[in-house]
């Protein structure tokens, strides 16, 4: 929704906006773009002057911006049908999708496209560091859209429904030229009522891409692969694991650096170089390749763009070094992103010891139906602490244990506490703490600002 505002104000609208609690990096990033937000909700904020209103799908009836709305027969829309209707009726669409990666895949995407001089559009889901108001400069700056003059507007997919008043996924209204779908697995437990809901919606989209268009589908994943034979489009896949059209090989890890073959069709391709960490954005980094390729671009300056591609804030981002304790901020909220997180620390930081600090706080993260997948995802981490579940007011037979997945993690011979709060997370790992340490932070939501805190009290 911030990133929409922004969008909508580069094309010279006026854009306000509600929410109960903005946290950053967006509330910086909407102070950054001088859009006011109003905090909290109330009918005194939707006056006359208001042409549309944009309706997230956290708002539901009962908002008193909503009823005033709905009252006065104002026009409104979801999030999706705003940015299919403003930006990309015009445009070559390229929507990445799956269940990980779409931010990191989307961001990367629109970079290669930019470094190879193709000037395209973006909206993606997180602060890519790569943009901002001066494209290239340091790290402190970063986007999460560009408006560009080229016809392709790369976005991020999202599965998640639409608005209250449409539950289907976003995804289906972007108009797809080229469509990726890099994995799918359950997730989004309170609005899917199972895998095969899901698949569902993903069938859906992968129905929308033209016949002059492309779908790439992630081979790894064997449900994304399941959804080859229902293209009418042309397909490639990518992969690591086994045959695809683009396949990554040769993978290894050096100073920080992953480097990997890339074969097309089985010939080779190019050597590359990525500062990502992980087999999973080796993964992310193919689909972008592949995009690239589709789109005119070489291998060579895709390569030189990879190289120079900064990451995303909030994955795997490095927060802060305090007495030799590096603190790391991820996203990971799924089981199999967490995995994936803690087995890229291990690939990256040899020899160290991993703190894993893991706030349920997604809608699916607090949910029962993770728990076994879970006891599971920590495996590559040295201490795991588990702080409160964010949504306690699910029914106790829906919501996650914390005190029962310990249980679990312990039996599997890892050492895991439980710590609720957020100053005791802090005490335990400023008391506990060697030097080498590497302490990620897990959580979709801002976790109590338990980044800075740490900081501080390590320094202190």
């Amino acid at each position: 929704m911030a990133t929409l505002a922004a969008l909508l104000k580069s094309r010279g609208h006026h854009v306000q906006g509600s929410d109960q609690q903005v946290y950053p990096p967006m509330s910086d990033f909407l102070v950054a773009e001088g859009i006011p937000t109003f905090n909290g909700y109330s009918a005194d904020n939707i006056t006359s002057d208001i042409d549309l209103v944009v309706v997230g799908n956290a708002i539901s009836r009962g908002n008193p911006e909503l009823e005033a709305v709905l009252e006065r027969k104002m026009r409104y829309c979801s999030l999706p049908e705003a940015i299919r209707d403003h930006f990309l009726w015009g445009a070559r669409s390229i929507v990445l999708c799956g269940t990980h990666g779409k931010t990191t895949t989307t961001s990367l995407t629109a970079w290669l496209l930019t470094h190879g001089g193709l000037d395209p559009s973006m909206l993606v889901g997180g602060i890519a560091l790569n943009f901002g108001r001066s494209e290239g400069a340091g790290p402190a700056e970063g986007s999460s859209y560009r408006v560009g003059r080229g016809r392709e507007f790369v976005i991020e997919g999202d599965e998640y429904d639409s608005a209250f008043f449409d539950k289907t996924a976003k995804f289906l209204k972007y108009l797809p030229d080229i469509a990726v779908i890099n994995n799918i697995e359950f997730d989004h437990a309170d609005i899917y009522a199972d895998l095969d809901a899901v698949l569902l919606a993903f069938r859906r989209l992968v129905r929308l891409v033209p016949r002059n268009g492309l779908l790439l589908i992630g081979a790894d994943s064997p449900h994304a692969k399941a959804l080859v034979p229902t293209a009418v489009s042309p397909v490639e896949t990518f992969g690591v694991d086994g045959p695809a059209t683009w396949r990554a090989s040769a993978i290894e890890h050096r100073d920080g650096l992953t480097r990997f073959d890339v074969h097309r069709n089985g010939a080779p391709f190019g050597r590359f170089e990525s500062p990502l960490l992980g087999v999973h954005n080796v993964r992310n980094a193919l689909a972008a390749i592949a995009v690239g390729t589709r789109v005119g671009l070489g291998p060579e300056m895709l390569a030189e763009g990879l190289r120079q591609f900064r990451g995303i804030k909030r994955r795997l981002e490095t927060v802060g070094i305090a007495r030799g304790v590096t603190v790391l901020d991820d996203f990971a909220h799924h089981p199999t992103a967490v995995h994936e997180t803690l087995s890229a620390l291990r690939t990256g930081y040899p020899g160290r010891r991993v703190w894993a600090v893991f706030e349920p706080r997604s809608a699916s993260s607090c949910r029962r139906v993770f728990q076994a997948d879970f006891a599971r995802a920590f495996g590559a981490a040295d201490e795991v602490v588990i702080a409160a579940v964010f949504r306690s007011s699910l029914p106790e037979a829906e919501r996650l244990s914390a005190e029962q997945l310990v249980e679990a993690l312990s039996r599997n011979g890892q050492r895991a506490r439980y710590i609720p709060g957020v100053d005791d997370i802090v005490s335990t790992i400023v008391r506990e703490h060697r030097e080498g340490d590497v302490v990620v932070l897990m959580s979709n939501g801002g976790f109590g600002g338990i980044h800075r805190k740490l900081l501080q009290a390590l320094r202190e």
